[in-house]
């Protein structure tokens, strides 16, 4: 077994240099500019003898670019990117720098680095990788049934889980949003305790044959790799709602062996009704996929949880998204759905004012419908306030309600709370990419693309704002080529096509753009196409007045990427012209 010697003495500089050298040019480090440069700033510091006097402001500064104005207690950049930069060293050792012969650490807290010279290479490990006692991951159960069709079921049964323990007090619980294939299941498990330092891992199955379940449940203990406890349930099917609220307190029972906290967890009560329930986790199921065709299937299984149980206030926000996010998408007109949307977001507050995810929904569609920056905060903050875990409510309340208000700061502060809730989110990350972009990080964009793609390499989302980061920063080559994957991963999405045309046409391609221009109006001749697309290519095209007749028309139709108008780059030739001038005014955007 190898031992860890603190060494302020007995590492030299040259040493140290050298090791440096080797993590910034590792393949984990190769795509981050700015956490190298952070890096390098933070280790040159504390070598020349300045790492006492390493703070937030000179590093935001020397690193990031700050003017001498910058607040850190209002910017959290240098904290966002300390964690992050936690995060990659720890990967790095537990990969690359397996058998490194010095350690670099930057303990928590702290903005000093540490090294360590490490002994008994055949074992080396990173110090910073000791897993949290209190950080548990909860993975989707695997389907076992003899169909194979209950995947749904399956990450329902893992949502309520994570639900439960959530509520524990002193307990971090990690989500993993996909899907996992039995094969991909141990090697997920290792990278979870390593990047989230996960101590404990809820894992399982679900068999269904018929009425009758068998659901097994297991608790693994990362740092030796062995099972703590393992116990398989056989019910009923119509027993579904107590047996997952049983298996949630004989976890929470097991845990406080391992783990330090005491409480006691409580299930959000879902339907008694086994049809309108089965039909809600299907819901989720297709609304987390994003694709056209999985938020049309998600509406209508929500449609059928409401229908089977009116009373159903969780069935009635998940209706309330899938409507919001058809519109926001430009699958559908939103003048079509917003009216449903507000009504089911409404309806499931009605019935369950408690409900954490009843407040989302209605913040959501207050903000991108109805254009209440008030009310939308205020719904956003009392689904906060009811449950401080719910990624979804930190998320939404930052790019669609303080980024268009131009609060890009705490933007970044509330995407950082949603990482934190579920770091494995691919459409989190793709937000967090959005917010960057728009406060003109690109570099930090970029970063967060390639994390979602890294999670999850068939979402078309992360490569089509990896395309508007390229394209803003004129790299037009890279650009389109991450327009033309999302496009092979999502055949003929407008939101994409528009994107690829707007940069052919900025490019100089026009005769491209112009046949993209051409492609949407055949599309157009049957499905929705957001007038917002065609008016972006006609400004990349030169074509001002065409452009401003369709942004107009996307202003009518309340289209979704409008409300972002005062912080987004594509608008920053348009806002200074005049003809420009009364749209945020008209969004109840603040005028600037």
């Amino acid at each position: 077994m190898q031992t860890v010697t603190p060494v302020t003495n007995q590492v030299s500089a040259s040493e140290i240099q050298a090791e440096l050298e080797r993590v910034c040019a590792s393949e984990i480090f190769a795509s981050v500019d700015r956490l190298r440069r952070f890096l390098e700033f933070i280790v040159d510091e504390t070598l020349q003898g300045r790492g006492g006097n390493l703070k937030e402001f000179s590093i935001g500064v020397e690193v990031f670019d700050k003017s001498a104005h910058f607040d850190p207690r209002t910017d959290p950049i240098v904290r966002v990117q300390a964690r992050r930069l936690r995060e990659r060293l720890a990967q790095y050792y537990a990969k690359e720098g397996r058998n490194d012969p010095i350690v670099i650490e930057l303990p928590k807290g702290s903005y000093k680095p540490v090294f360590h010279r490490i002994a008994g290479l055949s074992e080396a490990r990173y110090p910073g990788l000791v897993p949290a006692k209190n950080t548990i991951a909860v993975l989707p159960f695997a389907d076992h049934s003899p169909t194979g069709d209950q995947a749904y079921f399956c990450r329902g049964i893992a949502d309520e889980i994570i639900t439960a323990l959530t509520r524990v007090p002193d307990l971090r619980v990690v989500a993993c949003s996909t899907s996992l294939e039995d094969h991909e299941r141990s090697e997920k498990i290792r990278q979870m305790a390593e990047r989230y330092d996960v101590a404990t891992i809820v894992d399982g199955s679900v068999r269904k044959s018929g009425e009758d379940l068998r659901i097994t449940v297991r608790l693994l203990e990362t740092a030796t790799g062995s099972y703590i406890w393992s116990e398989t349930f056989d019910r009923k099917a119509e027993h579904i709602f107590a047996l997952q609220e049983e298996i949630s307190r004989r976890i929470e029972r097991e845990l406080r062996k391992h783990t330090e906290g005491e409480g006691t967890s409580r299930l959000i009560r879902h339907s008694t009704n086994l049809a309108a329930y089965n039909f809600y986790l299907k819901g989720r199921h297709h609304l987390s996929q994003r694709s056209e065709k999985a938020l049309l299937r998600a509406c209508e299984y929500f449609k059928q949880a409401t229908k089977e149980d009116p009373g159903y206030a969780l069935a009635f926000a998940g209706l309330a998204d899938s409507y919001a996010l058809l519109a926001n998408y430009g699958v559908v007109a939103p003048m079509e759905v917003w009216t449903k949307a507000v009504s089911a977001a409404s309806q499931a507050v009605l019935l369950n004012e408690h409900l954490s995810e009843a407040h989302v929904s209605l913040g959501h569609v207050k903000a991108t419908y109805a254009w209440d920056w008030s009310g939308a905060e205020e719904e956003f903050k009392k689904a906060i306030s009811l449950n401080p875990d719910c990624a979804t409510a930190h998320h939404w309340y930052a790019r669609t309600c303080l980024a268009p208000l131009g609060r890009l700061d705490e933007a970044v502060a509330q995407m950082d709370e949603a990482q934190t809730l579920d770091p494995v989110s691919p459409i989190i990350s793709r937000d967090a990419a959005v917010i960057y972009f728009f406060r003109r990080d690109f570099d930090a964009a970029i970063e967060q693309c390639h994390y979602a793609i890294q999670e999850e390499p068939n979402f078309y989302g992360a490569y089509w704002i990896l395309g508007l980061v390229e394209a803003q920063k004129r790299s037009f080559d890279a650009a389109i080529e991450a327009f033309q994957r999302a496009l092979v991963l999502a055949p003929k999405t407008p939101r994409v096509l528009g994107s690829l045309g707007w940069t052919l046409a900025l490019s100089g391609e026009t005769q491209h753009a112009w046949a993209i221009l051409n492609e949407l109006e055949e599309l157009e001749k049957t499905r929705y196409i957001s007038p917002f697309e065609k008016a972006f290519i006609y400004f990349g095209l030169g074509q001002l007045e065409s452009g401003f007749v369709w942004l107009e028309r996307a202003l009518e139709h309340r289209s979704f990427e409008l409300i972002s108008c005062l912080v987004d780059p594509r608008f920053d030739e348009i806002r200074r012209m005049s003809v420009f001038a009364s749209y945020p005014a008209r969004m109840g955007l603040p005028v600037r």
